[in-house]
């Protein structure tokens, strides 16, 4: 019973004893794979200076198999300095000292030559370690590439730690690393997280370890993108790099960068997942300070009084610098967010700002974004317009920054205001003209402008007259265009030049004459850029003008020429519409209708000349069959005469003594029938106002007579006066009695004469 006994107990220990190798061989095999897969070199030197264990990343950095303070033909490939900036012996280096039980944390910073004659920056750190029963010491040497950081001024500690036995090696190791470093299972549930992990949650490592994204409150966009990258590591056994930006539980902000891989089983499966990460945001900041420096730069050589500002569209924080404050009425040292932003524009312009924005951070587009909107000072609560405009970065399909300036053109929007307002009375002031003014190009020639009294005396509409002075001159005299030249050329010398000249105008070969005042524009340096006129017209008005409406051009040309036939001047217009536009500048004639095609279009010729006071008379032509109610219809639309169409040599002489009846009818205007004419122009409000002026009403009177405020009867008054062409109450009496609006005396109403 006792040898049974012995046997079991046997057994026992040889399970147990089975069970711990295994357990051996699992924890060599996770501690071979996390230093593999560390973006660091480490490795273990003997007390001769061999090099016994290492990883990739050590062989690759140096490929070294012994230390370099043993190998002289080394050394001259290592070179640091002291902080005398001495060189550093050999057998001051981290591995020699940690050899003789010193510990060399967090490093020395070694320029190292490699094999293809580059440069890098290395940092070395060593610690001693003595294994149980030797007599001396053995080293641990970690060698981390710092060749990037050490360039953009970014400190990184070496990693190093005590090693007692494998066990407390892994955890030494990886606990002295100032990155964070953590392992997933297939569950996507922590397995492992070193001290560095754990103060970023705040958590032990029994409160970590099991748990997933989603129990550490990840936020979920960034819990699914990080889950996605651990399952295509367990099923492709893949390395997976990638940044990320995120708030730990405890408030630390920050961007940091990952690197994951694989563990791998007995069987060649993925066990594991083993990830680094860092904190970039040191990095990103910098990066980003030095972008934000270059745009800056840029927009200065550019632009004149800009505000440059940067936005983070990933955290929302905002970077402005004084000049873009002082734009929204801020003090130097104001705060600024996305709330003082909106805070600051005007309500009517904040969708449209919304929008760009919108648009600029859209993947989909160019990231471009060119805004003007006006902005409210907070402080100081005045209108402010801001022309804007920037560009949006992405990365990976994310927009991850945005740099844009900005300008204050309120000053240029009020003088391009004020510069309206002055066209617009100028413009004013011309079209009311009956001389007409011009501009054009001293250079080039081109005429720029041209007031509405050109259709008058060209005889046709300002938007068919020449655009250049070259072909404007050939519709000035053959006899003139000589003398005409040489006062344009004067005018261009910078000389005020007055000359006259025949014209023929195109349309009905009329030869008007005119007297031209130019003189030369100067801009801010004195040169002459453009030339201007003004040209009065001094031909004697001849009645014998025929106009001619009719929306057949062949029949148009056949009633021209019996026209002209008769000593008449004849112009063709092809629709009713566009002789009624050009009407009210046309010189006194007759006006011949053909009403076989539109006839309503063309019985409203006489309607409208009767309705604008334009004494042009009116006679309808129609077909040979037109009956009684034709011509009843056309005498009741205002035409003094019907002429049915036949033979050619019977119209010409029954046309010739209707038209001779129709310029007897043509006659210059009254002073009464110009009165009226003008009192026509009024509104009715402003008629109302006429009369009670007439009746000698003040602004009160008359406003409480209508039931208005004394300002709105002044700006009535305004423009009767402007529109009658009076420069005093007396003057305007006199205008309204010819026009037969008499004071209505003690009735109370006023009379209107017949």
């Amino acid at each position: 019973m006792s040898e049974i006994q012995s046997d079991a107990v046997d057994d026992l220990e040889a399970s147990a004893r089975d069970r711990a190798e295994r357990a051996l061989r699992d924890e060599r095999l996770l501690l071979a794979s996390v230093l593999q897969n560390l973006p660091l070199g480490v490795g273990v030197f003997d007390r001769d200076g061999n090099l016994t264990h290492s990883n990739q990343v050590l062989r690759d950095y140096t490929r070294l198999n012994r230390l370099p303070s043993r190998q002289p033909e080394q050394m001259r490939r290592w070179r640091a300095y002291d902080t005398g900036g001495r060189l550093i012996a050999p057998h001051d280096y981290p591995g020699a000292r940690a050899l003789r039980g010193e510990r060399v944390m967090p490093g020395i910073d070694f320029l190292h030559e490699g094999s293809d004659g580059v440069e890098r920056w290395l940092r070395v750190s060593a610690v001693p370690f003595r294994r149980e029963a030797a007599d001396s010491h053995e080293a641990i040497v970690v060698v981390q590439d710092i060749n990037d950081l050490k360039r953009a001024g970014e400190q990184i500690e070496a990693a190093a730690a005590r090693y007692a036995n494998q066990s407390r090696f892994l955890e030494a190791t990886l606990s002295s690393i100032p990155d964070y470093v953590y392992a997933f299972d297939a569950g996507r549930r922590f397995v492992y997280v070193n001290p560095s992990m754990r103060d970023l949650f705040g958590l032990t490592a029994e409160e970590m370890v099991g748990r997933t994204f989603q129990d550490l409150d990840y936020p979920p966009d960034l819990a699914r993108h990080l889950n996605a990258d651990i399952d295509r590591i367990f099923r492709d056994a893949v390395t997976v790099k990638d940044e990320v930006f995120f708030e730990s539980p405890t408030g630390h902000a920050a961007y940091f960068d990952y690197r994951w891989g694989p563990i791998r089983a007995d069987d060649g499966s993925v066990e594991l997942v083993v990830g680094v990460s860092r904190d970039t945001s040191e990095r990103r900041s910098f990066e980003e300070a030095l972008k934000r420096s270059e745009a800056r730069l840029r927009a200065a050589t550019e632009l004149v009084g800009i505000g440059v500002y940067a936005w983070n569209p990933v955290t929302g924080a905002l970077d402005w610098d004084d000049q873009l404050r002082r734009m929204w009425g801020l003090a130097p040292d104001d705060p600024v967010d996305t709330s003082v932003y909106e805070a600051g524009i005007h309500p009517d312009d904040l969708p449209r700002v919304r929008e760009a924005i919108a648009a600029c951070v859209d993947p989909a587009g160019d990231g471009r974004y060119k805004i003007e909107y006006r902005v409210i000072g907070r402080r100081d609560g005045v209108t402010r317009h801001i022309a804007t405009s920037g560009r949006t970065e992405f990365r990976d399909g994310r927009a991850v920054e945005f740099i844009g300036a900005a300008i204050d053109v309120s000053e240029r929007r009020h003088n391009e205001a004020a510069v309206r307002a002055s066209e617009a009375q100028f413009r004013s002031f011309a079209d009311n003209s009956s001389n007409l003014l011009w501009i054009g190009e001293s250079a080039s020639g081109a005429i720029v402008y041209r007031s509405a009294a050109f259709a008058q005396i060209w005889g046709m509409p300002r938007e068919e007259a020449p655009d250049n002075l070259d072909t404007w001159i050939t519709g000035v005299h053959p006899d003139d265009r000589a003398g005409v030249l040489r006062a344009l050329e004067s005018v261009k010398a910078g000389e005020v030049t007055q000359f006259e000249y025949r014209i023929m105008r195109p349309h009905d070969d009329g030869i008007r004459w005119l007297r031209d005042t130019s003189f030369p524009i100067r801009d801010d340096q004195g040169a002459v850029t453009r030339i201007g006129g003004i040209v009065e017209d001094l031909t004697q008005e001849d009645s014998r003008q025929v106009y001619i409406v009719s929306t057949r051009e062949a029949e148009a040309r056949r009633l021209a020429g019996l026209v002209r036939m008769g000593g008449s001047h004849a112009r063709i217009f092809d629709s009713a519409s566009a002789f009624l536009d050009i009407a009210p500048v046309l010189a006194a004639g007759c006006v011949l209708v053909d009403l076989r095609w539109e006839r309503d279009a063309g019985l409203s010729i006489p309607r409208e000349l009767k309705a604008r006071s334009i004494t042009l008379p009116t006679i309808a032509l129609d077909d040979a069959t037109a009956g009684t109610d034709a011509a009843v219809a056309a005498m009741k639309a205002g035409a003094i005469d019907f002429l049915l169409l036949g033979d050619d040599a019977a119209l010409r002489d029954k046309l010739g003594l209707i038209l001779a009846e129709c310029y007897a009818s043509v006659r210059p205007a009254t002073r009464n029938e110009e009165a009226s004419a003008h009192i026509a122009r009024l509104t009715p409000r402003e008629r109302d106002v006429l009369i009670g002026l007439v009746d000698g009403g003040t602004n009160k009177i008359i406003a409480q007579q209508l039931g208005i405020s004394p300002r709105t009867v002044e700006l009535h008054r305004s423009q009767v006066m402007s529109k009658l062409g009076a420069g005093s109450l007396t003057e305007l009496g006199q205008i309204a009695l010819a026009a037969g609006i008499a004071p209505s005396g003690a009735s109370g109403k006023t009379r209107k004469h017949p």
